[in-house]
Formats: structure tokens, sequence, C-alpha cells
């Protein structure tokens, strides 16, 4: 047996570098456009409000907790090691690669998915649209917006349009996002705000009370819920080498993530100021456009549609950009295939791996198609991904709490800043997860592709989970990527020294 390392890949002769060219409103446009605060209020609260009911400022309060302490996990772990791959890097330096691994798989498949689903919510939103325009027939076809095959052919033509802009250079996807994040948040601000004033329905504190949640089940779902509605906002640390300052990154995330909270309580309250139980839940992913009609008439009514349409388009492509960069920089560390890390010598940017990513949510979207109505296809897509995002939220923070453990010997309060908070929204949000998959576990006796069968529910977020150690297996055994001897990502160093040294 030869004693003789593989050839590392730490230091390659011609190392891929991505093109530094943002600030820290491109990096909020980003984050703000992942997390789609517009999508999440007009297809999540109705969703949520089905598990919680009348109490979704307090699942919305309750769920930023953790998210929080995670926030502060990102941005301490970004000041000393900024990398594309971000958790990946992190959890696989302080605590494992394999964990480390699974970390940068399962976002990579959790936000295929969430592109999966964010296509058809696209496409369902211009169908309404065309509806509202008079358009219910092409052809002999009647439109329904409420068909997960039609909004996913239609959605599909958008989701290949933006993969195609991602792919010309961040900065012009930044600005097109900036653009549209406008227009949605002065239409859902000034909708939201009226309908809180003129809303029929009494304001209650109840709302904010979440002792009155109905069940411990229904609390651990509704908290998921939340936090995938909140996900998005680490996207700011995916391009954290394309901005001129490391540390914009984490200004850009923690903006982020204040804006959402309010932008959450906001909607919120609006939303059962104006609907009942009963409007709000059995609306699903058509919520704000009939919360736009009860406020106003046609063509007004309209805009909460449309700006619904805007937040969907731009979280489809801020959904691709980051998934593209984690790839790129587990591409770097040969844990995956050498296509991920090909940089674009005219945009700067890794175009094939953006493409491809494209390709997979347009893959998924048509495999999603078994599940015939959107708003289950939602459900299940929405509970998956909330488990396994609370799991790489809890990792990436038990990783931090490690690697900055001596400070609580040197400095008790930043000690608990940077160790015993993260350490708390980490153990919330595994203690949540792992909950949430014992009621799904026991909430069936046999298994059918359903949203409303716990053992699908369950088998979804599982293999999601499993596929992450097989392909680390295949990068270890196979590959033999220096990643796995060492946990540390490639060109880990040189942006720490940068960040340090101003």
């Amino acid at each position: 047996m030869s004693d003789q390392q593989p050839p590392s890949v730490v230091d390659p002769p011609a190392r891929p570098e991505l093109r530094k060219s943002l600030g820290v409103l491109d990096g909020i446009a980003i984050a703000a456009s992942s997390t789609a605060a517009t999508t999440s209020i007009g297809i999540g609260l109705g969703v949520t409000a089905g598990v919680v009911g009348l109490h979704l400022p307090a699942i919305m309060l309750l769920a930023f907790l953790p998210i929080l302490g995670i926030a502060g996990a990102y941005s301490r772990l970004n000041k000393v090691e900024p990398n594309a791959g971000n958790g990946y890097v992190w959890v696989g330096r302080s605590l494992t690669p394999w964990l480390g691994f699974m970390v940068g798989w399962v976002n990579i498949v959790a936000v295929v998915a969430f592109l999966a689903y964010t296509t058809a919510v696209t496409g369902s939103a211009l169908l309404q649209l065309a509806g509202d325009a008079g358009l219910h027939r092409v052809g002999g076809l009647a439109l329904d917006p409420g068909s997960t095959a039609q909004t996913t052919a239609v959605g599909i033509v958008v989701l290949v349009a933006v993969t195609l802009t991602a792919v010309t250079g961040i900065r012009s996807a930044a600005r097109l996002q900036a653009g549209l994040l406008v227009f949605e948040y002065v239409v859902l601000i000034g909708f939201c705000g009226y309908g809180i004033v003129t809303g029929p329905h009494d304001f209650s504190l109840s709302w904010f009370d979440p002792f009155e949640i109905p069940s411990a089940t229904a609390l651990a779902q509704g908290l998921l819920l939340s936090v995938f509605c909140y996900w998005g906002f680490e996207s700011a640390f995916t391009v954290n080498e394309e901005v001129r300052d490391p540390r914009d990154a984490s200004r850009a995330g923690t903006i982020t993530l204040f804006t959402m909270l309010g932008m959450f309580l906001l909607g919120s309250i609006a939303f059962q100021r104006v609907l009942s139980e009963k409007e709000l839940v059995g609306h699903g992913p058509e919520g704000l456009a009939f919360f736009g009609e009860r406020l106003a008439s046609q063509p007004w009514a309209a805009l909460p549609l449309i700006a619904l349409m805007f937040s969907a388009v731009a979280s489809l492509q801020a959904g691709v950009i980051p998934t593209a960069r984690g790839m790129f920089a587990m591409s770097r560390d040969r844990t995956l295939g050498p296509v991920w890390s090909k940089v674009s010598p005219r945009y700067g940017t890794p175009a094939v791996g953006t493409m491809l990513i494209g390709a997979l949510a347009v893959a998924v979207a048509v495999l999603a198609l078994v599940i015939p109505r959107l708003a289950d296809m939602i459900m299940a897509t929405v509970n998956a991904v909330g488990i396994v995002v609370a799991l790489s939220y809890a990792l990436t923070a038990l990783a931090a709490a490690v690697r900055f453990r001596a400070l609580l010997r040197e400095d008790l309060w930043q000690g608990v800043r940077a160790v015993v908070l993260p350490t708390l929204s980490a153990l919330a949000l595994l203690g949540l997860g792992g909950y949430l998959g014992w009621s799904f576990y026991t909430s069936a006796d046999h298994f059918e592709v359903s949203a409303d069968n716990g053992w699908f529910l369950l088998l979804t977020p599982l293999a999601m989970i499993a596929s992450g150690f097989m392909a680390a297996a295949w990068a270890k055994w196979v590959r033999r990527s220096p990643y796995f001897r060492t946990g540390k990502g490639t060109d880990a160093d040189a942006p720490r020294l940068l960040a340090t040294s101003r």
C-alpha cells in the first residue's frame, strides 16, 4: 500500500476566483429576495394559520428568537472565515467534515426543492393575473391557478429566464432584485397598513400568546414553518467572496433578518384584521390575491398579486445564486465534481453550475407533479425543507459555539453571545425537528405520497439527509477529497486575513 497522498487541491495552480463587485446593499437585495417576504406572507401565512390558528404574530416572534441566535453565529463565523461555502466549511472545520458536507448538501437539496415549489407559485401568480385580465382559457384548456401541472409549466419558463439572468453577473442580478423589492415592499406595506386600520375583525392580544396555540405538535410545526419563512437571510453569506468588504455580508444578513421580522408581524396582523381564520386557511396559495380583493377593487386589487409574482421571480433567481456559490466552494475542495467550480471568464460567475442548478430545479418541479394540488405540494415541501433547514442552522450554531468556546473564559459577555446563545438556539431547533419528526411517524400507519401522510412528510427530509451521507462517502473514498482530512475549505485563510486586516 503506497504512503503517497493524493494530490491536494487546497492551493491549486489556477484557483478559480469569483469577481468582487458587491456592497452591503447588494447583499441585502440578494438576502431579502431569497427570504421572499411577500411570498412568505402571501402563501406561508395561510399555511401556518392552518396549524396555529389566529396566533401568527406569536409564532413569528417565537421563531425569531432561535433564528437571531443563528444569525449571530453566522456573523461571528463570517468575520473570521468568510467563504462561499459558509456552513459547509464552518461545520466541517469545527465539528466534523461529515457533518459539514451534510450541511452543504442538504442546503443544496432544500434550495432545489424550494425552487421547484416557487416555480409553481410563480406560475400560479401569473395564471391568477391572466384571470384578472379576463383570460380564462387558452385554446380548449381552462386556466387553473390551483393546478400543479399548469402552474409548473408556466413557472418553468420564468425559471429558465431568471437562471440565464443570474449567469450574466451577480451585480446585474442584485440590481434587478432591488428594483423588484422596492415595488413589493411599497405595495405590501401600503395594503397591510390599510388593512390594519380598516379591517373588520377586532385586534386581540391573544394573537401574541403562544400558550393559546392548540397543541404542542401545532406549536412545533408552526415554529418550523416560521423558520422556513425566515430561511434565506444567510444568502448574504454565500456571496461573501464577492463583496468588497467581507463584513458587508454580516451587515446585510442581520439587516435582512430584522426587516423580515417587521414585515412578517405587519403582514400577520393585517391578515388577521381583514380575514377570518376560515378565509385565511382556505385560500392557501391564493391568500394574498384574496386579501387584496377584500381591500380594493380592480385594478388596484391586482397590485398585491403583482407583488407576489415579483417576489416569486426574485426568489427564484436568489435561490439559484447562493446554491451555485455553495456548490462552487464544495467543488473547489473536490467534494463535488469540477464542473461546479468553472468560472465564466466573461461574467466572473459559476455560469455552468448556475445553469445546472436551474436544470435540476426544473427536473424536481416536473417530479412534483405526482402531487396534483398546488396547496398540497407547498405543504409537503415546506415541512420537508423546514426540518432540514433547522438541522443545518443548528449544526452551524454548534460549530460557532465550539469554535469560540474560549471566550467563556476570556470575556463572559462575549462568551454568552458567541457560545451560550447559539447553543440554546441549536438545541431549540434540534428539539423541534426531532419532536415534529416523531409526531409525523406516529400520525400514520401506512405510506402514501400525500401532504397529509405523516410517513411521507418524515421520509422526505430523511431522504435528503441520507443522500447527503451517501454523497459524502463518494467524495471521501472515490474523489479522495482533502476536505475530509482537515474540514478546511479551499481559500479559507486568505479572506480571513483580509477581514482582520481592515
